[in-house]
């Protein structure tokens, strides 16, 4: 015999208080970063038992040096190319595109991933420094950038128009409503201006 107090239904869970899943990256990314934590730690190690830990260490100096200097140049080219579209935007000329910025964003990244410690890093932000890598990683981001832009456009589209066919009663109605004028035949008389 139980001498507690009988649980209320309301406070059991059921199936309208379940949690929505996780997405697929998101349940997985905390064990990928951990994996690549341990491949980065293992990979220098090996280099420093095959090299020594001075040459190691001299690695991840190099590397961050680098990075820093690929950062510093792409943020240079990134500010001069938004300072001639200013100033051809001020005097009234159409600005020639994006010639001049084109790939200091993955520059950048090249460059984070340089000063990052360790090796998979370090080859990462050198392949990003490569031109012909820098035009297939932008073409594959924007195709990627745009498709989700269109994907979320389209949800907040019917969301809205799921919002705008509720009542504030709490009704629904399904389809939409047209009204014709009939003059007199309704209740309110015709509006005349």
């Amino acid at each position: 015999m139980t001498t507690g107090a009988p649980i209320p239904p309301s406070s059991t869970p059921g199936p309208t208080s379940r949690r929505p899943r996780r997405s697929r990256l998101l349940r997985f990314l905390p064990l990928g970063v951990a994996a690549w934590l341990v491949l980065e730690v293992w990979l220098l190690t090996v280099v420093a038992g095959a090299a020594g830990g001075f040459a190691v260490l001299l690695l991840l100096i190099g590397g961050f040096v680098l990075g820093s200097v690929v950062i510093k140049r792409a943020g240079r080219r990134a500010f001069r190319a938004l300072s001639e579209t200013l100033q051809q935007q001020q005097s009234g000329a159409l600005p020639q595109g994006r010639a001049n910025s084109e790939g200091n964003g993955l520059m950048m990244l090249g460059g984070l991933l340089l000063m990052l410690p360790g090796l998979v890093s370090d080859v990462l932000g050198l392949l990003l420094l490569v031109p012909p890598v820098q035009k297939a990683v932008g073409r594959y981001a924007e195709r990627t950038f745009e498709r989700k832009v269109r994907e979320a456009s389209g949800a907040f589209g019917s969301a809205f128009q799921q919002a705008r066919i509720h009542r504030p009663d709490g009704k629904v109605v399904q389809g939409e409503v047209i009204r014709e004028d009939r003059g007199n035949e309704g209740s309110h008389p015709p509006l005349t201006g």
